[in-house]
C-alpha cells in the first residue's frame, strides 16, 4: 500500500514473535496487529475489532481457512484474512492491511 510520507519503522526483534501469534505495536498512536506464521511470513493490520469495538486483535486465534491465513477475534470470533483484512463472515467489513516484512532480523512494518 502506497502512502504519502510513509516510512519503514522498526517494530521489534523477529523472534519476539512466536511462530502462529501476534504481537501489538503503537505508530503514531494507531494500534497495528503483527502476526508471524510458521513458516514466518508477517501480516500487519488494524488491530480494532470492528464488531466488538476492542483492541484485541493481536491477541487473536491464528489459522488458516481453506488454504487463506486468518486470524479469529478473541471476542467474537470472526475471522479477517491476514492478506487482504477483510472479514470472511461480513463481506462488508474489511480492515486496513499495512506492509511489513523481517529484515536483519528485526520485524519492519511500513507506516
Amino acid at each position: 500500500m502506497d502512502q504519502p510520507h510513509a516510512a519503514w519503522q522498526r517494530i521489534c526483534a523477529l523472534d519476539d514473535i512466536l511462530p502462529e501469534t501476534g504481537v501489538c505495536a503503537l505508530l503514531s498512536g494507531r494500534q497495528i496487529a503483527v502476526f508471524r506464521l510458521a513458516d514466518d511470513r508477517l501480516f500487519a493490520l488494524d488491530n480494532h475489532d470492528p464488531k466488538s469495538g476492542a483492541n484485541v486483535l493481536s491477541r487473536g486465534i491464528v489459522g488458516d481457512l481453506g488454504g487463506e491465513p486468518v486470524v479469529a477475534s478473541p471476542v467474537y470470533k470472526q475471522h479477517y484474512a491476514l492478506r487482504s483484512g477483510a472479514c470472511l463472515e461480513d463481506a462488508g467489513t474489511t480492515l486496513q492491511t499495512f506492509e511489513v516484512q523481517a529484515r536483519d532480523g528485526a520485524v519492519w512494518l511500513l507506516a
